[in-house]
């Protein structure tokens, strides 16, 4: 099953790629591998702020750390010049969470990334991790996830 019908079954439309926030681009490719600099969370009602922690539940983090999944794919699709069908696999994501400092349960909510990519790419979206917590996030949004690609 090609990668864009999977979406359509799990109900996604890929949005267009975000565009960078500061100076820097939003991937680079390098051989087969393309890296997407961090996406924050955000949907089409704008940016999920919020601190784990805090004001957010563990499953409203999952969910932001989902809509950090479709704009990575998003950009994948920009970075294969429009087709997504190029993906060999995703190789790591590195997940950072707002949130306080007693808050412990990142994992879970980087979890709502993984579990995407794995739903929606199946084996070729499982992959290396990294969820750790940070103090602060740009524009006080609840998760940025960043990923590393391998395409043909």
């Amino acid at each position: 099953m090609s990668i864009e019908t999977r979406l359509a079954e799990l109900g996604v439309t890929l949005p267009d790629a975000p565009a960078p926030a500061a100076n820097y681009v939003p991937f680079v490719r390098s051989g087969n591998q393309l890296f997407v600099s961090g996406q924050i969370s955000a949907n089409a009602d704008g940016m999920i702020k919020g601190k784990l922690g805090e004001d957010m539940s563990v499953e409203d983090g999952a969910a932001a750390a989902r809509a950090c999944a479709v704009s990575l794919l998003a950009q994948l699709k920009a970075g294969c010049d429009g087709d997504i069908e190029r993906l060999v696999r995703v190789v790591k994501l590195v997940g950072f969470v707002n949130s306080t400092p007693d808050f412990g349960d990142q994992p879970a909510v980087i979890n709502g990334c993984s579990d995407f990519m794995v739903e929606a790419l199946g084996d070729k979206g499982r992959h290396a991790r990294s969820a750790v917590s940070a103090a602060s996030l740009p524009f006080g949004v609840a998760v940025e996830i960043e990923a590393i690609f391998e395409i043909e």
